[in-house]
């Protein structure tokens, strides 16, 4: 299979290493021209089937995710001209801002996310971005040349919800925006932020590939506490610029707050029936996409289980394979016409389903 390069940040839900597996399975199947990643999050996923040509709609509820898509979906401006947006920004002039003041830390002051050189240099980019007039696609282009410059300079284990006692190694590298990886994309790609039933309900597709959170079955930490919005806060105020309210020790957004944001397929709650909402809406969203195909991540450690899955699958049309992967020990297997695992299921495994509906 030809090589497929994809870009992104530290992100918990992460699909890079499952990416190969996606674009094999699908490559198996006759027809497939446009694809919907419904969860696009850092959109690695859109940007492995739009690089294998499908026409891809990038959806998701998050700002960053959007901008991510514009960047890396959207064709726009020459790369001479980002480049040269770029080195403007690159040498600007430190300026003592709101993300210093919120975020910037030094050596005494630690547990914060970013040291304070960082942040001088990102209240001075993130002004001057606003100030430059830029269409939507150049915009996000240099938001997220931004974001990935960060990620490379945090003090983080890879989110936001908390920031490490002691300055990591490469919190003490001085940020640097790079042009963000991209390539002319045929045919034109689409990006929307919206609730994935929304998107469903208007549009049809070959392939749909959904990848939600479904939350932990740790009962010790329900996922009300872990949502995407307060992991990736930070992300979202570099994105709006907007100097929001804070509150907490690792000063996230008020509207992240547990009451004020999540996704239904993070909830761990259960209905009248007994059954965890998430996995209700799961078997809504199955029922209501209009695809032929679908496929279907899941990691062994969400509220889900593999067996309810197959329920949901097999309500809706025809299972046709599932992959189960354990990364740890490079080990990979496939449900048998038995619907027994040649492995047991004692370790975290990653799955694939891949469905075709009724």
């Amino acid at each position: 299979m030809e090589q497929i390069k994809t870009e992104g940040i530290k992100y918990a839900g992460s699909k890079l290493k499952l990416i190969p597996h996606i674009l094999e399975m699908s490559s198996e199947l006759s027809g497939v021209n446009s694809v919907l990643d419904g969860f696009s999050g850092s959109t690695r996923v859109s940007q492995a089937f739009a690089q294998k040509g499908c026409q891809v709609m990038a959806n998701d509820i998050s700002a960053w995710s959007e901008v991510f898509g514009n960047c890396y979906l959207k064709t726009s401006s020459s790369k001479s001209v980002l480049k040269e947006i770029i080195e403007h920004l690159n040498h600007l002039n430190p300026v003592d801002g709101w993300f210093t003041a919120v975020y910037g830390g030094d050596e005494q002051d630690t547990k914060k996310p970013f040291q304070r050189k960082n942040t001088q240099k990102l209240d001075a980019i993130r002004d001057e971005i606003d100030r430059l007039d830029l269409n939507i696609e150049d915009k996000s282009v240099l938001l997220t040349s931004l974001i990935l410059a960060l990620d490379k300079v945090d003090n983080t284990l890879g989110h936001y919800a908390a920031y490490l006692s002691k300055w990591s190694a490469r919190s003490y590298k001085n940020l640097e925006l790079k042009l963000p990886y991209r390539i002319e994309l045929l045919p034109e790609c689409q990006v929307i932020r919206d609730d994935i039933f929304n998107t469903v309900g208007k549009y049809s597709f070959d392939l749909a590939y959904f990848d939600p959170p479904y939350g932990s079955n740790n009962e010790k930490m329900p996922p009300s506490r872990v949502r995407y919005a307060s992991y990736y806060h930070i992300w979202t105020t570099i994105i709006q610029n907007d100097k929001p309210e804070i509150f907490g020790k690792a000063n996230r957004r008020t509207d992240t707050r547990d009451n004020f944001t999540g996704s239904v397929f993070e909830e761990f709650r259960k209905n009248k029936n007994g059954e965890f909402k998430a996995m209700d809406a799961l078997r809504q969203l199955v029922k209501k996409t209009k695809a032929r195909y679908l496929m279907l991540s899941y990691s062994s450690g969400g509220r889900a289980t593999k067996e309810q899955l197959i329920d949901i699958i097999q309500e809706n049309g025809v299972l046709l394979k599932v992959k189960k992967i354990d990364f740890k020990k490079n080990v990979m297997s496939y449900l048998r016409s038995t619907n027994e695992w040649a492995a047991n299921d004692d370790r975290h495994l990653e799955y694939i389903f891949l469905m075709e509906k009724k």
